[in-house]
């Protein structure tokens, strides 16, 4: 063999070995290759080795079948009361079919997003201002099954939607800023309301308590008080009884029960009532107290004449 023509064998040895190189392919993973083969769809090659025929098979296009996120500009839209408002979406799709998202829609991406904005203007055109900002779990539940069901045919799954969010016109902004202050000082009001309720309430049934307190203490008071008398007065009756029955027992006679009369109705006497009934035997005692008395005091006033009259001289007496 001529150095010539060993030199174009090996030139054709190595651009058949760049060939082969260059028609071998290993898909990674999560990836997803479409083939075509003389321009039409040939099959779709998972992860691992492949080897395309040179010139005559084609890679359409690469898939990512990763989950994918889609964050795309807040849309105007217009609430079912003619309020203007601008909203911010984000979306999670993910590629299940690889020849379907190829094939199906051109732009895919550019569709996803006006489909986006169709359907939420559909969505919050039924909805009121008050009931779209409240209500999104209500728009991300329609959003996602409104755009899973238009993607199912270029093989794309609408995992979740989310609003991110909701912008309404600064003059309603400033409204809605006033209806919650407001709100909050009508909440503060009533709080204060019921923590003064609360207060005087405590404070009556402090009051109250104290009183009954009060009233129980001067009922035990009043207990002991009246306990105390009525055992004294037992004490006084039975030393009174204790006291006759003694004087019964000692027997008197009759001059001791007149002087104990007579002791009596000197007590009485001594009292507040202005008419006093006396029995006839204590006035026979009273008059025959009164006799003794002046005969006593003429004993008495006789003798210390005597004494006067004759000192020291002893009487004489007269033929």
């Amino acid at each position: 063999m001529s150095i010539p023509t060993f030199i174009t064998v090996i030139i054709l040895l190595i651009i058949l070995v760049l060939i082969l190189l260059r028609n071998v392919r290993v898909v990674p993973q999560a990836k997803a290759y479409v083939i075509e083969r003389l321009g039409a769809y040939s099959g779709t090659w998972q992860t691992g080795l492949h080897f395309k025929i040179p010139l005559i098979d084609k890679i359409s296009s690469k898939v990512s079948l990763k989950e994918n996120v889609l964050d795309f500009p807040p849309q105007p839209v217009i609430t079912k009361d003619n309020v203007t408002m601008e909203i911010d979406t984000v979306i999670y799709y993910q590629v299940t079919d690889p020849k379907l998202y190829t094939y199906g829609v051109e732009y895919p991406l550019a569709a996803i997003e006006n489909l986006t904005a169709t359907t939420l203007r559909n969505i919050i055109g039924d909805l009121e201002l008050d009931e779209s900002l409240t209500s999104r779990e209500h728009i991300n539940a329609r959003m996602r099954e409104v755009l899973d069901e238009a993607t199912d045919p270029w093989g794309i799954k609408i995992n979740r939607v989310e609003v991110k969010n909701i912008t309404p016109p600064s003059d309603i902004q400033t409204a809605m800023e006033k209806q919650m202050r407001a709100e909050r000082e009508r909440r503060e009001s009533i709080l204060r309301a019921e923590g003064e309720k609360r207060s005087a309430i405590l404070i009556a049934e402090g009051n109250k308590q104290a009183k009954i307190l009060e009233a129980e203490a001067n009922k035990e008071q009043q207990i002991l008080e009246a306990t105390g008398e009525s055992e004294a007065i037992l004490l006084v009756q039975k030393a009174t009884a204790d006291g006759i029955k003694m004087l019964v027992e000692s027997q008197p006679n009759e001059p001791v029960v007149a002087i104990k009369s007579l002791e009596a109705f000197g007590k009485a006497a001594n009292g507040r009532a202005t008419k006093i009934i006396i029995p006839s035997n204590i006035q026979g005692l009273a008059g025959l107290a009164t006799s003794l008395t002046e005969l006593i005091k003429d004993d008495v006033s006789t003798g210390v004449t005597k004494k006067k009259a004759l000192p020291n001289q002893t009487p004489t007496t007269k033929g």
